[in-house]
């Protein structure tokens, strides 16, 4: 070892100890020598002599010492090494490009052997890419990756060896030398988190939807075993899955089962659906359930909590399907039969009653329907404004854009003096005007997102939803009354039907009541589509008001621009799966575009062989899809498209695409739903 080797650090202090203390001598003999001489002296030799003793002890024994401590360096460090090497965490040295360096023996066990000197650990490790080489401001990097069937959590730490690194301000400069990778095993964790998560029990509500129904098509004799059998397979089914069912009325059903069955009824696609269907009832209705399961919360409340939106869900969904509401994720399962008309006007007269004293409580009434309005959505919103004014409230109808088959009754409202100036106001408008006192109507939508104005729903304190479409899972909230009949053909018959219980005589004139009548003729096409017994009925009271059949027919005529863009649009369509129509509405010299689109749409359903027809029309920076189909389910290919409707009768607007792209892809969702037996 040189002579030269120097010793740094807190350990040069302790070695130099004793040559501290010379100063202090040296002053004790001053002070000695100042007191008495002859005790000077005797301190002075003293003084020389602990001098001497330390100058050549330090001297002498300074190289011993050094090298003891770096002999006791090198075996601390060996043993460092050897621990290291041991350590019962996979561990290794990168470079900042990946390559392993160094690693220990569990790492290389971890590898199964592999030799991994030199090799880029993105070549060794699936699914690890450059990214998982990128670190945070600290430095470091934590993920979860799977290897060999194991589960590890992955820590990454840069680090460097300039000692003046952290004190560099230039992010250039700070370039780590290695990067330190350590790997935890988290298979043993994840395996008890996976148990535990599949011990939790999950709870759900199923009802006989159609129960009254049922009872009138089945003989007297044969009611009692028609619900056994109901209720045998609904616990057979459960039962197979170590499920417990128990019957709580008549109708309804409450179920719980373990979380680890769960995938496999949901492969099954809740297979007891069908199965209820097949059990021999009358000649004209099967019996369909409606299921709602929830998940995904601590609390078992909460989870029953979820369970019982989950069934609301699928009822407001037109039922016979069921609805899994795992947190904040919905999931959506059958729904494939039409939903059977209720006969029973019960429902509308409770209804009624509740909205009369919902709007006898408050000042004044606000109308809005969905984004560029059609018909259904004018026609309910005239509706609603003429009862708010039967019970002697303001009322104001929010309007932006809407159809040109809206644009002259609009036009027609705003001319005549009866009405006045603020019966329509802009969103804005609505805004600033709206009080906590005021009850907010929507109507022909129950999404914010569709409505008019969004931001009115969220300022509004007290909400009425009157919708006749498939219920979705970004439904308005804190609504106080909500009105979702899917089985009506339009929104305005829902609102003839409340307009006949509100307790007091609505006096409509001509007018308004052919505005509500062409509502019924759009959505129905022309009495053509989704029609039932309470739709006729909803037209002959409106007949009764003074609605002119003849007046309401002139207003769809189609201008000549609009018949040719819509024969274009028919005669462009491409049949795909010999079946399905596809078209694209390019109506750029029309008034209404979308409506050009659907009434496409709607005629290439009345050709031959056709079960289900898609006009895509791009309009304003979106591409809007008009579906409509005779038997197919064109709902759940909306819903895809963040839109949705009946299962006949769809739409779906899809913002900032093209309308190829928009083609290419409901192409693949009906290669996807036939394979899945959606359609």
């Amino acid at each position: 070892m040189s002579e030269n080797t120097k010793v740094k650090g807190k350990i040069t202090h302790f070695i130099k100890l004793p040559l501290y203390f010379l100063p202090l001598w040296v002053v004790l003999t001053v002070v000695s020598f100042w007191y008495d001489h002859i005790g000077g002296i005797y301190m002075a030799v003293g003084t020389v002599i602990y001098a001497t003793a330390v100058l050549v002890i330090y001297t002498r024994y300074k190289s011993i010492f050094v090298k003891d401590l770096v002999e006791f360096g090198a075996d601390y460090s060996q043993i460092q090494k050897e621990m290291l090497n041991d350590l019962d965490v996979p561990f290794g040295l990168l470079d900042e490009t990946g390559r392993v360096l160094w690693a220990n023996n569990m790492f290389v066990d971890v590898v199964q052997g592999e030799k991994i000197q030199n090799k880029n650990v993105i070549s060794i490790f699936d699914k690890f890419d450059g990214e998982n080489l990128k670190f945070d401001e600290s430095g470091r990097n934590e993920f979860m990756m799977t290897y060999n069937d194991r589960e590890y959590k992955a820590v990454l730490k840069e680090f460097t060896l300039d000692p003046e690194w952290s004190k560099k301000k230039n992010e250039q400069e700070k370039r780590a030398d290695m990067i330190a990778f350590y790997l935890f095993d988290y298979s043993y964790i994840s395996q008890l988190e996976k148990e535990n998560a599949d011990e939790k029990m999950i709870v759900g509500h199923i009802y006989l939807d159609n129960y009254d129904e049922l009872m009138q098509e089945v003989e007297p004799a044969r009611r009692t075993l028609t619900l056994a059998l109901i209720d045998r397979k609904i616990a057979k089914y459960f039962g197979e899955y170590d499920g417990i069912v128990r019957k709580v009325e008549t109708d309804k059903y409450f179920v719980f089962f373990k979380a680890k069955y769960l995938n496999q009824i949901q492969s099954d696609k809740f297979s007891v659906l069908d199965e209820v269907k097949e059990i021999p009832t009358g000649d004209n209705m099967d019996a369909t359930l409606s299921i709602g399961l929830g998940r995904g919360n601590e609390k078992l409340i909460d989870n029953y909590e979820l369970a019982s939106s989950a069934i609301d869900l699928a009822l407001g969904r037109g039922g016979d399907q069921a609805v899994l509401k795992d947190g904040n994720k919905v999931y959506y399962y059958g729904g494939k039969s039409k939903s059977v008309e209720k006969n029973t006007k019960v429902k509308s007269r409770v209804k009624a009653t509740a909205f009369r004293e919902l709007l006898m409580d408050h000042a004044d009434v606000y109308i809005m329907g969905h984004h560029l309005a059609d018909n259904d959505a004018f026609g309910a919103a005239i509706g609603f404004y003429r009862i708010a004014k039967t019970l002697g409230k303001e009322a104001h109808i929010v309007l932006g854009e809407y159809t040109s088959t809206v644009a002259p009754l609009v036009d027609d409202y705003k001319a005549d003096e009866e009405y006045p100036d603020d019966m329509f106001m802009t969103g804005s408008e609505a805004l600033d005007q709206i009080t906590k006192n005021d009850v907010l109507i929507v109507v022909d939508c129950h999404s914010a997102d569709y409505a008019e104005e969004p931001g009115l729903v969220n300022r509004a304190q007290t909400k009425v939803v009157v919708d006749h479409h498939r219920q979705k899972e970004d439904a308005i909230e804190n609504v106080q009354l909500s009105y979702i009949e899917l089985t009506a053909s339009s929104s305005c018959e829902l609102v003839v039907e409340i307009m006949q219980y509100v307790n007091e005589t609505v006096r409509l004139s001509v007018k308004e009541a052919n505005t509500m009548y062409s509502g019924i003729m759009v959505d129905t096409n022309n009495f053509t589509r989704r029609v039932g017994v309470r739709t006729f009925e909803a037209a002959a009271y409106l007949r009764k008001k003074g609605a002119e059949i003849a007046t309401v027919n002139k207003m769809f005529r189609n201008k000549l621009e609009d018949y040719k863009a819509k024969a274009d649009t028919i005669s462009n369509a491409e049949i795909y799966k010999d079946v399905y129509a596809i078209s694209v509405c390019d109506a750029k010299d029309v008034d209404s575009p979308t409506t050009v689109g659907a009434q496409a749409a709607n005629e290439l359903l009345t050709v031959k062989d056709i079960k289900a027809s898609f006009v895509l029309t791009p309009y304003n920076d979106q591409v809007y899809i008009s579906a409509r189909s005779m038997d197919k389910n064109v709902q759940v290919l909306m819903e895809e498209f963040g839109g949705g409707g009946h299962m006949t009768l769809a739409g779906a607007q899809v913002k900032g695409a093209k309308v190829e792209d928009v083609v290419k892809q409901l192409k693949k969702l009906i290669t996807a739903k036939i394979k899945e037996g959606e359609l």
